[in-house]
């Protein structure tokens, strides 16, 4: 999801990424060894030493710190973000949140315009300002999303400078997760700040004062909590480690979004609204409808077809397929007779 806005409170609603679960500690179990043979080097082999720091995960030097954040943040959402985020959900409609939710989006689509051209996209760029001109004027100030209709085709696209940056090579650098404002990395969180405080700086009043920035921070970081819910308790729900689980969609998430700057494509059908959940994933996306599967021989279906009949003869050219001759019906018929004489003429 990308931040938008001017306090540390909005990236509250991305990053509080917690499903109601208890943080336990982590044991880690030691077969023993065989009995006559355990020594005293063995014994202190099987101990952890004292200050002595597990390895950590690739990207992720600082995971001893990340983890404890991680464990902080799940027990400020489990007890008090997420049952706000409830009632919220539950006195506030659909459509009004879905409005709110059209509207601060509105309000991004300038700095997503910014990035476009920063990344040397102009065809894109223009689609941007395309979807904010009209939403900000047929859609009542954001309120609808009108752009992203057939009438117009102008869906909404994530970019960010933390996408900029990477576009230009500058790596992730170490994972970072912190109380409140959940994960990120040292390129994405110094651009995200950037990014929050273009629209004061730049524009000035009302984007600057605390009356817009507090409310927008509360209600987006409400609702995206709102929006996450489902997704964070299928992502974590069966997770033997939920913050290696957050990290790595995390992670993976920002690397498509890099690599969608270069055209890359950056999710594929995951995150393709057009794409069919049902297709084949091995099917030929070249051969696309054109394909029709054979039909399948008569016999298939027939539950009194000889199961030694060549399938590929009945539907050969020039071939018929024999009847039932009437003695096979006649119950008054003579067994013995030939069915080939039957059918001769008299």
């Amino acid at each position: 999801m990308q931040v938008r806005g001017g306090s540390s409170v909005l990236a509250v609603a991305i990053v509080l990424m917690a499903a109601p679960m208890a943080a336990a500690a982590q044991e880690t179990v030691v077969a023993p060894a065989p009995v006559g043979t355990i020594t005293r080097a063995a014994v202190r082999a099987q101990t952890p030493s004292e200050g002595v720091r597990p390895r950590h995960a690739k990207g992720d030097p600082l995971e001893g710190f990340n983890r404890k954040m991680f464990s902080l943040n799940q027990a400020f959402d489990r007890v008090f973000f997420r049952p706000v985020a409830m009632v919220y959900k539950t006195v506030v409609p659909n459509f009004a949140r879905k409005g709110i939710r059209h509207f601060f989006s509105n309000i991004g689509e300038p700095l997503v315009f910014a990035n476009d051209m920063l990344q040397l996209k102009p065809k894109r760029a223009v689609k941007t300002l395309g979807r904010f001109v009209v939403n900000s004027t047929v859609g009542v100030g954001g309120l609808l999303d009108v752009a992203k209709t057939k009438d117009f085709r102008l869906p909404h696209r994530d970019n960010s400078l933390g996408d900029t940056l990477g576009h230009y090579g500058i790596g992730p650098g170490p994972y970072l997760f912190l109380p409140f404002l959940g994960p990120s990395t040292f390129r994405d969180l110094p651009a995200g700040a950037a990014e929050a405080q273009a629209l004061p700086v730049v524009v000035g009043s009302p984007f600057d004062r605390a009356e817009f920035r507090i409310p927008q921070a509360v209600l987006t970081g409400l609702d995206l909590r709102v929006e996450s819910d489902a997704p964070l308790k299928a992502l974590t729900a069966s997770a033997i480690d939920p913050y290696a689980t957050l990290r790595s969609s995390y992670l993976q998430d920002r690397a498509g979004r890099v690599a969608a700057t270069h055209g890359a494509g950056g999710g594929g059908a995951m995150t393709d609204p057009l794409a069919d959940p049902l297709a084949d994933p091995l099917a030929d996306p070249a051969g696309g409808s054109a394909a029709v599967a054979p039909a399948a021989p008569a016999s298939a279906n027939d539950p009194l077809a000889d199961p030694l009949t060549d399938p590929a003869a009945e539907g050969a050219v020039g071939t018929t397929t024999s009847k039932p001759e009437r003695t096979a019906e006649d119950p008054l018929s003579d067994p013995l007779a030939d069915p080939a004489a039957s059918a001769s003429p008299k």
